[in-house]
């Protein structure tokens, strides 16, 4: 079972790889909890598999691990 589903808020952990953009927020905007065969996600560890949508409209695909439950600045977005 996924720890998180389509739209909640996450935040990548400070412990991910740079091109992960540690620190930021985003919304899940897909769940890969059974991955397509194929090498691009065989590159990731056994588990589940996110596509993140950060503020700026740019998506990466992130493995669960990277992943904590975040929150929006609300100052940041007024």
């Amino acid at each position: 079972m996924s720890k998180f589903t389509y739209n909640d808020i996450v935040r990548v952990a400070e412990t991910a790889v740079e091109s992960l953009r540690p620190g930021s927020v985003g919304w899940v905007v897909g769940v890969f909890e059974e991955r397509p065969s194929g090498d691009y996600f065989s590159r990731f560890p056994p588990g589940i598999v996110y596509t993140v949508e950060y503020e700026d409209g740019a998506a990466n695909e992130i493995h669960e691990s990277w992943l904590e439950a975040g929150r929006f600045n609300e100052q940041r977005l007024a």
